[in-house]
């Protein structure tokens, strides 16, 4: 079977999903971004994690109204090594929940690109 790719719109490259899986067990397919070229989009929930752990978890809104998202993107930047992206849900609840269960999640796979 030969994997699916995908586009991602965001920096015009074509990437292999990344395969999570939250601490509720719902899995999630995130679209890895790379580092370097690491800019956020309206609309979008970003994860950022050094390896299987998760450093932050967010949108582009969070960074703008929460100091303390704030203060934990500007860490997690400074030790990351991969980045993913996957549309946020419009419902402010909805997206706290995926928020949370991405928090406590690892990838389900090996790490196979970021």
């Amino acid at each position: 079977m030969v994997p699916v790719l995908e586009r991602d719109l965001i920096n015009n490259v074509v990437a292999r999903p990344q395969s999570w899986r939250g601490r509720s067990g719902r899995i999630y397919a995130l679209l890895p971004v790379r580092l370097q070229d690491f800019a956020l989009a309206p609309d979008r929930l970003y994860l950022v994690a050094l390896g299987a752990h998760v450093l932050w978890v967010g949108t582009a809104d969070d960074l703008v109204q929460d100091a303390v998202s704030r203060a934990r993107f500007r860490l997690a930047l400074d030790c990351a090594d991969r980045a993913y992206v996957l549309d946020a849900a419009s419902d402010e609840v909805e997206r706290m929940t995926v928020v949370w269960d991405l928090e406590g999640g690892n990838p389900t796979a090996g790490l196979n690109a970021a």
